[in-house]
């Protein structure tokens, strides 16, 4: 049997149980699961490898895709609360190339409820996608090509998951207010202050603490199919930015030079305590131990649902979005059994979410991958043994 490591405080053993359960019955490899109650850390668990014949560590990172948005989102989230960010001034005004192809009067609040039908732009491949490294730290070019580009829909009219674009977007939008890169952002005034071990842009020095991420073998028929379509010019290959070689998201996200870009939508990485904490805090109103980060107001109105329905770039499914945080719905995301509950999750499985009724922050990572738009049933398994265990 795999040793589950870490701590489970009284009335929490069923948690622990459930995580060993993946490892024996839903195929993990390594993995750490983190809850806060009420601003108090119950669950802290970790096991299995971060890679081959490497034990999961306490310190161990990891890389958790999607998860980053939710991160981005508070960023967006404290420039508003600041006042220095109007989520309903135009974009223009304060990123004016932006206002090529008739998109002046585009307000920033589409932007963020993935609305605006700008989910790529025209040959994307020539700059970045996931056949090359290089691209993805090229942010000067990537928002001068955002800028130039036509909106694949009528802003505000549809809504559509915006896989990248949408962390190049609050990127911009911070360069442009604040100064800084939204990486430098995040840390200086979200990660420190909350003592988060997760970055957006991984110095160097801490490449050693990454585990190695395993792909699914479902997976790369997911990606031979989304190469096809940017190929052929569909939506869906081309807002994950897939390259015409269908290179590996996968393969990428266990590259030390894509751990040092900055890409908000998806090159995250950190460990489930961090996710938990970060998430405890939005919970508890914007205050976790005596720091706060945003207004309880704020948290109000960045997490209510701005848009709801079908995915106008991957179809499907019911999609539901606030201002840069995901929404549970039926058939897509799932944050335990409380509506109010916001957060994201990450290509592979990893899964972070606030829950301002039970206060809970929820935090899980892992390293071996698997392929579905559904939140993953290792993720849904743990949150109903916590909310079990809050029972």
């Amino acid at each position: 049997m795999t040793e589950i490591l870490g701590r489970v405080g009284e009335g929490f053993g069923g948690v622990a149980d459930v995580f060993a359960d993946n490892f024996t019955s839903r195929g993990e490899f390594g993995a750490e699961f983190c809850a806060y109650v009420d601003g108090e850390r119950v669950v802290n668990i970790w096991a299995g490898d971060a890679a081959p014949g490497q034990p999961w560590a306490e310190n161990t990172l990891v890389p958790i895709f999607s998860v980053t948005k939710g991160a981005t989102a508070l960023v967006a989230q404290v420039l508003a609360d600041r006042s220095k960010l109007d989520v309903d001034a135009p974009v223009a005004t304060y990123w004016p190339e932006f206002a090529a192809h008739g998109k002046e009067d585009v307000p920033v609040r589409m932007l963020l409820n993935h609305t605006v039908g700008l989910p790529s732009f025209p040959n994307y491949w020539d700059l970045v996608s996931f056949d090359d490294v290089a691209g993805w730290s090229k942010t000067k070019e990537i928002a001068e090509r955002i800028a130039a580009a036509p909106l694949e829909w009528d802003p505000g009219t549809r809504v559509g998951y915006h896989s990248i674009t949408y962390g190049w977007f609050v990127a911009e939008l911070v360069r442009r207010t604040d100064g800084r890169t939204l990486g430098t952002f995040f840390q200086d005034e979200i990660a420190d202050p909350l003592g988060l071990s997760f970055w957006i842009g991984l110095p160097p020095a801490l490449n050693g603490r990454v585990a190695r991420l395993l792909p699914d073998l479902d997976l790369p028929t997911l990606e031979v199919l989304a190469a096809i379509e940017s190929i052929s010019g569909g939506p869906g290959g081309a807002a994950l930015f897939i390259g015409p070689e269908g290179g590996s998201p996968i393969d990428m996200a266990n590259d030390p030079s894509f751990w040092a870009a900055e890409v908000p939508a998806v090159n995250g990485i950190a460990d489930a305590r961090s996710v938990a904490r970060m998430y405890a805090m939005l919970a508890r109103g914007g205050e976790l131990d005596g720091v706060r980060i945003v207004s309880e107001a704020s948290i109000t109105a960045h997490t209510a649902e701005q848009a709801r329905g079908e995915d106008a770039v991957f179809g499907g499914g019911d999609t539901r979005v606030a201002l840069g945080y995901g929404r549970p719905t039926p058939t897509g995301l799932s944050f335990g059994p409380n509506d109010e509950a916001f957060g994201m999750q990450g290509l592979g499985g990893a899964l972070g979410y606030a829950d301002p009724i039970a206060k809970v922050g929820f935090g899980y990572v892992m390293n071996q991958t698997r392929a579905g738009g559904q939140t993953d049933v290792r993720a849904r398994a743990l949150s109903a043994a916590l909310y079990a265990a809050l029972e």
